[in-house]
């Protein structure tokens, strides 16, 4: 840092609510755990069993990693913007891979066992949703990570890629919710209404996946909280605006 600059601190509240959201994402992914373990008999991927691979894989990566690499920008308040966005890609990155096993283990399990594909609301809100993912990290990777788009298209494009962000992070906890009301409904059709343990779970599993979504979204939408430019990026955009836009750094649009 410059002498007699303060040093870097994250603003109040921010550490304890990123605190609150990794404690959510890991009981979230402890439930989900606990379902399919003591309830529906575990994971394998050769194996009947191969359907348990999906709601796990969905969880992990379009939720809890997806949820994660939105705070990068929160938490890394102070790091160089290359490394954070790097990080912020990879994790995305992550995330699409990890889904992408789920998914194929709801086609190869459907295709095992017989059972139709891509008829229920889950199964479109889900394949949507994963398909826009995907979009939405192809078109960050071109425009913010590779060099070659010009300073005022990124500035243009970024607006659309931080809605399309949160809307697709609450996109994939609405498919999973759908997902879960599927599975009672097809495992335990029955007792369901009578509160039985994996009813009760399953439901607990639900509002964890609200909670973590409210969380990271009120942390997402706390403007106080974005991450300030750095003094160098604040130069090195006027520098390039200049460049580009053969505009004054004072005056301009």
């Amino acid at each position: 840092g410059m002498d007699g600059a303060p040093p870097a601190t994250s603003p109040a509240g921010l550490s304890a609510f990123v605190a609150v959201s990794q404690l959510l994402g890991l009981t979230l992914l402890a439930t989900m755990g606990t379902w399919l373990g003591r309830y529906r008999g575990g994971v394998a991927w050769h194996s009947p069993l191969l359907f348990n691979v999906h709601p796990l894989c969905m969880v992990l990566g379009m939720v809890f990693l997806q949820g994660d690499a939105l705070l990068v920008y929160r938490v890394f308040r102070h790091e160089a913007k290359r490394s954070t966005k790097t990080l912020h890609a990879l994790l995305h990155g992550l995330a699409l891979v990890i889904a992408l096993v789920g998914i194929i283990a709801v086609f190869e399990s459907h295709r095992a066992k017989g059972i139709p594909d891509m008829y229920s609301l889950h199964s479109w809100c889900g394949m949507v949703t994963f398909v826009l993912y995907l979009l939405q990290w192809l078109l960050g990777c071109g425009f913010f990570l590779f060099p070659g788009a010009s300073f005022s298209l990124r500035s243009r494009y970024k607006p659309q890629h931080v809605f399309f962000g949160i809307a697709l992070f609450v996109l994939s906890i609405a498919a999973c919710l759908l997902g879960i009301t599927e599975m009672l409904l097809f495992n335990i059709r029955d007792s369901y209404s009578q509160f039985v343990p994996e009813g009760v779970l399953a439901n607990t599993l639900g509002v964890l996946l609200v909670a973590f979504g409210l969380v990271v979204g009120y942390i997402l939408t706390r403007d106080d909280w974005k991450r300030p430019p750095l003094a160098e990026e604040m130069a090195l955009s006027m520098d390039f605006k200049t460049l580009t836009e053969s505009e004054s750094p004072g005056g301009g649009s």
